[in-house]
């Protein structure tokens, strides 16, 4: 029972606003203690975990590579590109990077990209870009905010729904080897994966409608009628 005190820890260290890592670190550490692990043991686990998931760390590699394609201009470059296309709105735009996204995720390419490799410096300027475009001047902050978090809901909620329709996730396969093991049953991953496939066209059909309304909430946050097309400097 005193065990749980480690959760009150994160809930307390959360509600606070401390540094994530070092509420989590603390509360394992307390855990432990309370648990019986000796100092020597606790400093061994914590080891072996990281030892155990390093691949995780590889976003360490990642972020120099985003860095310097960003300081030789590539969000530059993304921008110019949709300011190109007419027609093409912030709401379309991540619309269609979320339809994308899902299908990626279904057949299994889930690194293919994400917050870091394509969200921070592709997507979300270009989605910038097109509403500059299309309003004739660059957006507010509170609507620059706004289109940020879109263009990372459009990234999460499209990987989230469209990877349950690969086989070979670990969600699938952690709930089979669960309810075979605790059930006595024979599921196959192929079974819960066909059974995703709906789910993850419902949340395209809610979330996409939801990025389509993004342009309306943009009018709304700068006060202002949108400049027609041609009318855009």
């Amino acid at each position: 029972m005193f065990v749980l005190i480690g959760v009150a820890l994160v809930i307390i260290g959360f509600a606070l606003r401390i540094n994530p890592l070092l509420v989590v670190t603390a509360s394992g550490i307390v855990t432990a203690l309370i648990g019986g692990l000796t100092p020597l043991e606790i400093l061994n686990t914590f080891g072996t975990g990281f030892a155990g998931s390093r691949s995780i760390t590889t976003f360490v590699l990642v972020l120099p590579v985003i860095g310097l394609i960003e300081r030789y201009g590539l969000q530059a470059a993304a921008g110019n590109l949709i300011r190109r296309l007419s027609g093409l709105t912030a709401g379309r735009l991540l619309a269609l990077y979320m339809l994308i996204r899902q299908a990626t995720a279904a057949i299994g390419l889930q690194s293919v990209a994400g917050p870091a490799q394509t969200v921070r410096p592709l997507v979300f300027p270009m989605a910038e870009a097109a509403e500059e475009r299309r309003r004739g001047s660059a957006p507010n902050e509170k609507a620059t905010e706004t289109i940020k978090g879109y263009s990372a809901s459009a990234d999460t909620v499209g990987v989230f729904f469209g990877e349950d329709a690969f086989v070979a996730i670990g969600s699938i396969l952690l709930i089979t080897s669960f309810v075979d093991t605790t059930y006595g049953l024979t599921l196959e991953p192929i079974q819960l994966a066909l059974w995703a496939v709906p789910v993850a066209v419902m949340a395209y059909l809610v979330h996409g409608t939801r990025l389509l309304r993004l342009d309306r909430r943009l009018d709304r946050l700068a006060g202002a009628v949108p400049v027609p097309q041609g009318g855009a400097k």
